[in-house]
């Protein structure tokens, strides 16, 4: 087990194939288990499980964040600043469309940070974020 704990999230897809696709070729995360209606993957170290519903899968609510219009119901991963950059050029040169572009939310503030949103395939929203100073994740 590692120092720290290790998050679990179940969360609906509308395709199987797809989602492994996203998660597994974009994002480089490996495959778990998994069945004909769910797939496990390890997300940065953290168990993420994708389950096939259709019907559920994607969502419109939102609150305004630091100006920003920030989906309700999101998940990501705090990674260090330089991953972070890499994630954000690989993902412009795929041409993924950002809901909110890599940029500084906080700027100067308690908790500033480095930010970015985007959807999977089924309308999931993922915010990937790094900190200058780890100390300000949870200031305020």
């Amino acid at each position: 087990m590692t120092s720290c704990p290790r998050f679990h999230l179940a969360f609906p897809v509308r395709d199987l194939a797809e989602a492994r696709a996203f998660y597994t070729d974009l994002l480089g995360c490996n495959e778990g288990r998994s069945s004909d209606e769910w797939v496990d993957f390890d997300f940065f170290g953290h168990q993420i499980v994708a389950h096939l519903s259709p019907d559920e899968a994607g969502h419109k609510a939102h609150n305004v964040v630091d100006g920003e219009d920030v989906p309700v119901r999101h998940f990501g991963i705090i990674l260090d600043m330089n991953e972070w950059k890499k994630l954000a050029d690989k993902l412009s040169a795929r041409n993924v469309r950002f809901i909110i572009e890599p940029g500084i939310r906080f700027e100067g503030m308690p908790g500033e940070q480095a930010t970015f949103f985007f959807t999977d395939p089924s309308g999931n929203a993922l915010e990937f974020k790094a900190f200058a100073d780890e100390g300000m994740i949870f200031a305020k």
